[in-house]
């Protein structure tokens, strides 16, 4: 007798207020036409506007969140002489600037004074913190695929399936966690690398897309306790993962601009792509 198949569930849901920080893993998230909602609401930019990430300031992974009342906490976990920044979900409209985020310039709130200077001690570089609020329009992947997109880089959800991180790190000297990738949605149950061929799925009774695979770069070489580089995991996913010149990993989705999604929930396929 042919085994069961097991049953696709959502088992983690990520949400990063600050691009390029630390995470929140939560029991539930509500959606919104930018994806969950808080996610990659708040930048990091330069004095000049342009937008920072782990690619170029690997010292960013150092910045770890929690959850605090109507906001976050951002504690740097290397430095216990700087006391933990509180930051609100949202900001008040105390200033307005434009920032650069690849191709986009984007309208933004500053935040406050104390933030900056927070966050300028512990990169050690002077930034900015800066909001989306929803008067500012972004289109998703440049507008190449439908509806908004908050600070994140071309798409409003990154989905992973479980088992391709499984597979992966029996591949490698050293497994890695999830958080190198930076998921937002996490299923469990489907084969290695399944998500790839996933076009319309739901998670609940709420439907997605799939769009196209995720290229990764050197943020997913970043150890997120330790700001430390190293070759892998993106060497060995290149040796099997390559697509056009690209290590592709994850898969990236458009949602429903409203809904509430839970772990535990049930995910079911209903379309893959027609080349695969």
């Amino acid at each position: 007798m042919a085994d069961t198949p097991a049953p696709l569930t959502l088992t983690d849901l990520y949400l990063y207020p600050v691009k390029s920080l630390g995470g929140l893993r939560v029991p539930e998230a509500q959606l919104t036409t930018r994806g969950l909602r808080h996610d990659r609401r708040w930048l990091v930019v330069d004095e000049r506007g342009q937008f920072l990430t782990q690619r170029t300031h690997p010292q960013m992974a150092l910045l770890h969140l929690d959850y605090a009342h109507n906001g976050f906490i951002i504690r740097h976990i290397q430095r216990p002489d700087l006391r933990p920044l509180l930051v609100p979900f949202e900001a008040e409209h105390k200033g307005t600037q434009f920032v650069t985020i690849w191709d986009d310039m984007v309208f933004a709130f500053r935040g406050l004074k104390e933030h900056d200077e927070w966050l300028t001690e512990a990169l050690g570089l002077p930034v900015r913190l800066v909001h989306m609020p929803e008067a500012a329009l972004r289109d998703a992947d440049g507008g190449h695929a439908p509806g908004l997109v908050s600070f994140a880089d071309a798409y409003p959800y990154l989905l992973i399936g479980q088992a391709s991180l499984d597979d992966l790190n029996q591949r490698l000297p050293a497994a890695v966690a999830m958080n190198r990738f930076r998921p937002n949605l996490v299923v469990s149950g489907a084969t290695p690398y399944a998500e790839d061929t996933w076009y319309e799925f739901q998670l609940g009774d709420l439907t997605f897309h799939g769009i196209r695979p995720c290229a990764r770069c050197v943020l997913t070489t970043t150890d997120q306790e330790t700001a430390q580089r190293g070759p892998e995991p993106l060497r060995t996913l290149a040796s099997y993962r390559t697509k056009a010149n690209k290590v592709m990993f994850g898969m990236n989705v458009v949602g429903p601009a409203r809904g509430l999604v839970r772990v535990g929930e049930a995910a079911r396929v209903l379309s893959h792509h027609p080349l695969t």
